[in-house]
């Protein structure tokens, strides 16, 4: 079959948005009986997309090939293969196009014709240097579900402006983001009132709030006459935009150098967010020359710089980060920087866990031991020197983003459609290879004949009750099992927080926390901190302790979600509630909707049995509906 005298080349569908006709018709598609010719179906599509958006959307027209390219190409009627490459090249220029060529091989049969391959890779090589074209070679369905981008971002400059490295020297630089997370789609609330024959229905739910009077519920509070207020002690203080406006940081868009310090006192893992690229002004050749300069100087002296960055006018917030040189070893890309944030000493958290040095000789590996830890830690590489790395980046899809598409495909077709098992291209993802298993055998044999390896049982979490338990109780023992097993520590180290006080009871918490001789001082923590905030909201009068009950419940929230304890939270927040409202203490729960105060879900915590939605509407639901 042909299509306008080109041979063997199909259109199976029309331009237009893909949908699930285009997706079935895809997994229907039978397999060619005949050779055919690439660069005939290069140019049916490109006379497609001619015809359908002419001289419009330019540097938007996209174009996909995917091949074996073991097919032999024919010759044209006038002039050699490059002058036709070149004649597709230039027209695709003019249109504003975009090749992108995907090369499948799996693997090569000895049979096939080496120099007709051979020939085709070199005609796929020459679209990227006559126009905006990309070839890549992939060996595996994974690979190429990787190599297939759904979307391309522009790079979009966060920063341009000065670089200042002193006030008599700056240096026009811009700044992009070198790297972004992936985000998760966010899912909208869809509505079904809309009438079906209602064609311009955005079907989207709207959320409107109307404030009320207290004196008269009846009474809408318009915006113009509403003011936040901030509840100090019993009292609740009004703060107007205008008093926010004028005591707000407002620091002026710059980037400073704050000095220089060896690379080696930067540490990897202190690198936080994304990473941006710092480029000189591509239309100042000083600015350039510049950057080339410091870069090198700073490579050659193993120097990194520290900068304070403020990247819009405006910005609420200073960040600090670490400019690290990029030298550049193509003549044609200029030289660069990479840009990290650094965090400031909140940001850091301490976990001290004993040293192996510390044990009896009798619990220390030997020689044998450690060399069979240290093949089994080889072996997890995925880019080992004898093989090609696997699972590299540029084509190895998000198995979570695919995922979500395929069944979200599913759904369109049938609302109750179940979650399908794991496909065999994304097992590949998140799976252990077999092949490397079989080839690492002697790794993992040799692990499991030097140590005793067994199953760890589930522990069951403890529940504890909000009062403390009387004496001879468990906690008790605990608590003397602690001190006995601490006292050796103490003397070592000094004095460690071993309760909650009441001059400083967050900074004693996160301290009993973060204490690592004992895992029982978690528990511990959590328990003395339920007993404060419920002894200060029985105590409270008028609601005078409920400010600082609500900084140790947010302390508490905080570390339960930290030390993955959400169930402790949850259950005593439960027993809060159910007590202040038994107790003509509601006004409490009141105030903990006021500052959004609620459960811990599954987004927070992965051990929470408490959907996001349920988490939200806990505090709401408690209250007793007006009569």
């Amino acid at each position: 079959m042909e299509v306008g005298g080109y041979e063997h080349v199909v259109v199976l569908q029309n331009i237009k948005v893909v949908d699930g006709d285009l997706v079935e018709a895809l997994r229907q598609i039978p397999r060619g009986t005949v050779p055919g010719d690439f660069l005939d179906a290069i140019v049916v599509g490109m006379d497609m997309l001619i015809k359908k958006y002419s001289s419009t959307n330019k540097g938007k027209k996209r174009m996909c090939l995917i091949s074996n390219g073991l097919s032999p190409i024919k010759d044209p009627y006038e002039g050699s293969k490059e002058d036709q490459v070149n004649a597709i090249a230039g027209q695709m220029t003019s249109h504003g196009m975009k090749l992108e060529c995907v090369v499948v091989r799996e693997s090569v049969a000895h049979g096939e014709n080496v120099s007709v391959m051979e020939e085709n890779d070199r005609i796929l090589n020459l679209f990227p240097q006559k126009t905006r074209a990309k070839t890549v070679f992939v060996e595996s369905p994974t690979s190429l579900l990787g190599a297939l981008k759904t979307r391309n971002i522009s790079p979009v400059t966060i920063f341009r402006g000065d670089l200042e490295i002193s006030p008599k020297l700056k240096i026009k630089v811009w700044v992009y983001k070198k790297t972004s997370e992936e985000k998760f789609p966010t899912l909208k609330k869809y509505s079904d009132k809309a009438p079906s024959t209602d064609k311009f229905a955005s079907h989207e739910v709207k959320v409107d709030f109307e404030y009320r009077s207290v004196e008269d519920s009846n009474k809408v509070v318009p915006p113009e006459q509403r003011i936040k207020g901030y509840r100090y002690g019993p009292q609740v203080v009004p703060i107007s935009a205008d008093e926010w406006d004028a005591v707000k940081f407002k620091p002026e868009k710059s980037v400073k150098l704050l000095g220089f310090t060896d690379s080696s006192n930067i540490m990897r893992h202190h690198y936080m967010k994304d990473v941006n690229i710092f480029i000189a002004d591509p239309g100042d050749q000083n600015a350039i020359v510049a950057v080339s300069a410091l870069a090198r100087a700073m490579k050659e002296m193993q120097k990194v710089a520290i900068l304070r960055c403020v990247w819009r006018q405006g910005q609420g917030n200073v960040v600090v980060g670490v400019l690290t040189p990029n030298v550049s070893h193509n003549d044609h890309v200029p030289d660069s920087f990479y840009f990290n944030l650094l965090p400031f000493a909140e940001d850091v958290r301490e976990f001290q866990f004993p040293s192996f040095s510390n044990l009896p000789a009798s619990l220390l590996p030997d020689e044998e031991q450690q060399e069979a830890a240290d093949n089994f830690v080889k072996m997890l590489d995925l880019a080992p020197s004898d093989k090609a790395e696997m699972l590299q980046p540029d084509f190895t899809p998000n198995p979570i983003l695919e995922r979500f598409y395929n069944y979200l495909e599913l759904k369109s077709k049938d609302t109750d459609a179940a979650v399908p098992p794991l496909d065999r291209t994304l097992k590949r993802i998140t799976e252990p290879d077999p092949e490397l298993l079989a080839q690492k055998k002697s790794a993992i044999d040799s692990l499991l004949r030097h140590f005793e390896v067994k199953e760890k049982p589930k522990l069951k979490k403890l529940t504890r009750r909000i009062r403390e338990k009387p004496s001879g109780s468990d906690d008790e023992d605990i608590h003397r099992s602690i001190s006995s097993k601490s006292e050796v520590a103490l003397s070592e180290n000094g004095a460690k927080v071993e309760k909650i006080g009441d001059s400083t009871p967050v900074q004693d918490f996160e301290a009993m926390m973060s204490r690592r001789d004992n895992p029982e001082w978690v528990n511990r923590a959590i328990t003395e901190m339920k007993n404060k905030i419920h002894d200060l909201v029985e105590d409270s009068y008028e609601g005078d302790n409920y400010p600082k009950a609500l900084d140790l419940l947010v302390a508490l929230r905080k570390g339960c979600i930290l030390e993955q304890e959400p169930k402790q939270f949850n259950d005593f927040l439960h027993q809060l509630c159910k007590f202040c409202l038994g107790n003509d203490l509601r006004s409490f729960c009141d105030f903990l909707a006021s500052k959004g105060i609620t459960l811990i879900s599954k987004t927070e915590a992965i051990d929470s049995d408490v959907t996001e939605e349920e988490a939200r509407s806990f505090l709401v639901k408690s209250e007793p509906k007006s009569e």
